[in-house]
């Protein structure tokens, strides 16, 4: 599953691109801000949502993905319709294909340096609370190492890049603060590391 922002003027204008052949860009669903859902690809078809990526060591995220696009540009709060809606989709998704709360992911996620959707406004953590997403529970002191962030984060699920390509490493390092931690900023952390070993022991290969 993956979320989405339009990054368009409204759902209408949204809703016109995404189902105009010529701009090649689909998704299952649209909401918009005020909680109008629009399915528009069939779950069992192919949607072209995702683009480049990989996540969990897997690419084509569009053959194995539903996309849900969201009427927002990323840089303002999702309104409470539109979320409570979300909410119910997820649900009712959850229940049809067995899909667990660490497989909803974010357009960021896996487009490293190339996406920000859905954005530092979205509340990940509320839907974490209803077990349609995943947070970190965030113990411990972890030492700053590079190469041991990349472990924990490919182990939870990001694309693996190399330390040795500091541009990569810096899309990861966004990436990954988009999804769980929005307010840090600057060079890797100790609670960065804390929460990407949180992350890669409970959901990742790592978990025993």
């Amino acid at each position: 599953m993956v979320i989405h922002y339009t990054a368009m003027v409204n759902a209408e204008a949204a809703l016109e691109r995404l189902c105009n052949p010529k701009f090649e860009v689909s998704a299952h669903y649209l909401i918009a801000a005020d909680g109008k859902l629009y399915q528009l690809v069939d779950e069992e078809k192919r949607a072209w949502h995702a683009g480049c990526g990989a996540w969990q060591g897997k690419q084509d995220i569009n053959s194995r993905s539903i996309g849900i696009e969201l009427d927002n540009f990323g840089d303002t709060p999702y309104s409470e319709s539109q979320m409570v809606m979300l909410e119910q989709l997820l649900s009712d998704i959850f229940l049809r294909w067995h899909i667990l709360p660490q497989n909803v992911l974010g357009h960021s996620d896996f487009a490293l340096g190339r996406k920000q959707d859905p954005g530092h406004k979205f509340d990940w953590h509320r839907l974490a609370l209803q077990g349609l997403s995943v947070w970190p529970d965030c113990v411990g002191d972890e030492a700053v190492d590079h190469q041991v962030f990349v472990n924990y984060a490919s182990e939870y699920g990001f694309p693996r890049i190399s330390t040795n390509i500091p541009e990569e490493f810096k899309w990861l390092l966004t990436a990954f603060r988009l999804r769980f931690a929005p307010w840090r900023e600057g060079e890797l952390k100790s609670a960065d590391m804390t929460t990407a070993k949180n992350l890669a022991t409970r959901f990742g290969n790592l978990r025993t």
